[in-house]
């Protein structure tokens, strides 16, 4: 790799890092191709991605980055995983980890807060923002939803009570 390829990949690197919501940083020695393409292929369902590359130039991109304490994690081989969703790439991680015991999450971080390997988890456990949005719906539409069964309620009453007494005078 020549000087210009390492200066595209430092600054791309520097990109993951500035605009990530989370990033996890995972050793992945022993895996296969076909686990790490598995691996890529669930991080790219929930709008995330998986990124091998030398330590040294990560550590050249943190520089100045507000995630610049995952410096002190690239050691010996180590992947990133990140997405734009604060939760998706912890969750993605956390999951494939349990799966796979080649694959070790070793931290990470969510913007300028550093993450350790319990830290990941807890994001990981968090709702993702689709199901954040899908909560806050459904509790603005349940008191709507409520109204309109007590409104049509009294009506299906009357019309209950008028069935058996019909039901009544034909017997």
């Amino acid at each position: 790799m020549d000087r210009a390829q390492k200066e595209k990949v430092v600054e791309e690197l520097g990109q993951i890092f500035e605009s990530s919501g989370v990033v996890v940083v995972a050793r992945y020695e022993g895996m296969t191709v076909s686990q790490m393409q598995a691996l890529r292929a669930e991080m790219r369902s929930v709008g995330g991605a998986v990124r091998v590359a030398k330590n040294r130039l990560a550590k050249i991109a943190l520089d100045g980055k507000p995630c610049e304490s995952l410096g002190s994690l690239l050691t010996g081989m180590t992947v990133l995983a990140y997405s734009e969703d604060p939760v998706a790439a912890a969750k993605v991680a956390e999951k494939y980890a349990k799966g796979n015991e080649k694959f070790v999450i070793l931290g990470g971080a969510m913007g300028s807060t550093a993450l350790d390997q319990a830290g990941v988890k807890a994001v990981a456990s968090m709702p993702s923002r689709e199901e954040l949005i899908a909560q806050i719906v459904s509790a603005i539409g349940a008191p709507a939803s409520n109204i309109a069964g007590a409104i049509g309620a009294p009506a299906s009453n009357i019309a209950s009570i008028l069935s058996t007494i019909e039901e009544k005078a034909a017997a």
